[in-house]
């Protein structure tokens, strides 16, 4: 289908971070926009506000009339769809168009210069910060992002005068394979969706395929040590970045202190001294150096790189802070991965080495907690204190066996609890007065029991 001939475009799966993204591109481009989701959030009650048709029922009735035109619809699905949707079926059977949002963005990386971040984790702060940099800059930028940019307060950023596309890109379902990047990042490759992959090798595989799309005019930008072998196009260039070793791109003399990280950026062709974290916890040095590295490929300025390095306020749910007090802290991070879990609970205790730092998890998806249970554990062995809630499945049935317990029994910490998320505001209630830094942590919809937390422990 010529995107030219597309009036209408209809999202099943419209609430998802990286689907709604592209549904605001689509109405920004004066096409009629309408979807489904299975529950109402924040972000979909945005998108109404913003003139995005949505409903929570499966049914083909409260599909508009302008979207069931054949010839003048697309339909863009999210593979966490099930295969027995109504909706999905209909406009399967009746011949619709349809696209996965990854075979769409993969289209925009074919008329515009594609900037894709991939990796296990830090996908999100990566391409937040480089969008961030190149859009405060005179280099300007697209962007479709997996997080909303709390300095934008969206995740989609337009340019009427750039042709670069920052883009996450997503390996679940092999979804990044669509892309054909101008520049690509590579965060980790630690083992992941294995319910998809089957085995770590199979799922490294796929990254490696991933770095045979990229564009023969571009460029790689892989973190030092990865266990990869890139299988670059002739032509395509291979740089290497890290936070802790000497890299084509590297962070030195770093400062922490007083609330603040300082480091100086290292290049290819010199160094930009007393670069300033916005958000400044030890993980970003990392995400920052990845991004910094692309930004200073594509032109941006020193000048440029240390005023938008200092000003970048974070995506939200990366490392959010709620409460900031001498008494209390609060934080919300996404971390949902064994390795980002540890990042992130290591950067906290880092930031508050006297205090005790409590956490509270949410595991995601029966078949991560089964595959990755000792690494959570692991992990969380690294707090204080731990609460754990149970999982939450999203697009997976139970699996026999497999509960939170399985995590709680290997964490070897004493000070541990295992709740009902429905447990969790009365527990803080009763021992508001115990909590000194508090981590809410979790891919699920623990986000939504942030701001009761927060009363509570504000009111203590």
């Amino acid at each position: 289908m010529k995107m030219q001939k597309i009036t209408s475009v209809y999202f099943v799966g419209a609430g998802g971070i990286g689907m709604s993204a592209l549904a605001r591109y689509f109405r920004a481009k004066g096409k009629q926009v309408a979807g489904y989701d299975k529950t109402p959030s924040d972000l979909t009650a945005t998108l109404i506000e913003e003139g995005i048709r949505i409903h929570y029922t499966d049914d083909i009735t409260l599909i508009p009339e302008d979207c069931k035109q054949i010839d003048s619809t697309l339909v863009i699905y999210t593979p966490a769809i099930p295969e027995t949707h109504t909706e999905l079926n209909y406009f399967k059977t009746n011949g619709f168009t349809l696209m996965k949002r990854a075979r769409v963005l993969g289209e925009i990386t074919r008329t515009e210069r594609g900037l894709c971040v991939a990796g296990t984790h830090g996908k999100t702060t990566t391409s937040s910060m480089l969008a961030h940099l190149l859009k405060q800059s005179h280099v300007d930028c697209n962007a479709f992002l997996g997080g909303i940019l709390k300095n934008y307060n969206s995740n989609l950023m337009l340019s009427d005068k750039s042709d670069l596309a920052v883009i996450e890109a997503d390996e679940f379902d092999r979804s990044f394979h669509w892309l054909n990047p101008y520049m690509a990042v590579i965060t980790a490759v630690d083992p992941d969706h294995l319910d998809i992959y089957g085995t770590p090798a199979a799922y490294r595989e796929s990254f490696e395929h991933f770095t045979s799309l990229i564009r023969p005019d571009g460029c790689l930008v892989m973190k030092k040590g990865l266990q990869l072998q890139p299988r670059l196009p002739e032509g395509t260039k291979l740089y290497t970045y890290s936070a802790t070793e000497e890299a084509d791109f590297f962070a030195r003399n770093i400062r922490i202190g007083n609330g603040d990280i300082l480091f100086d950026f290292v290049t290819p062709d010199g160094c930009i001294p007393d670069v300033k974290l916005g958000v400044p916890v030890k993980v970003n040095i990392e995400n920052g150096v990845a991004a910094m590295a692309l930004a200073w490929l594509n032109g941006v300025t020193s000048e440029e790189i240390q005023r938008g390095m200092a000003s970048f306020a974070g995506p939200v749910r990366r490392f959010d802070f709620h409460l900031k007090k001498d008494d209390i802290v609060l934080l919300d991070d996404y971390a949902h991965h064994p390795a980002e879990l540890k990042a992130s609970i290591q950067s906290v205790k880092e930031l508050y080495p006297d205090k005790k730092v409590t956490g509270i998890f949410q595991p995601h998806l029966y078949t991560r907690t089964r595959d990755f249970a000792a690494d959570f554990a692991a992990s969380l062995s690294l707090l204080d204190e731990l609460i754990l809630l149970d999982i939450y499945p999203a697009r997976e049935e139970p699996i026999p066996g497999v509960t939170s317990q399985i995590i709680f029994d290997r964490v070897t910490i004493p000070n541990k609890r295992m709740i009902r998320k429905e447990e969790l505001l009365d527990l803080v209630q009763k021992e508001a007065a115990s909590f000194e830094v508090v981590l809410m942590v979790g891919a699920g919809n623990i986000d939504r029991l942030v701001e009761p937390v927060k009363q509570i422990l504000e009111k203590r």
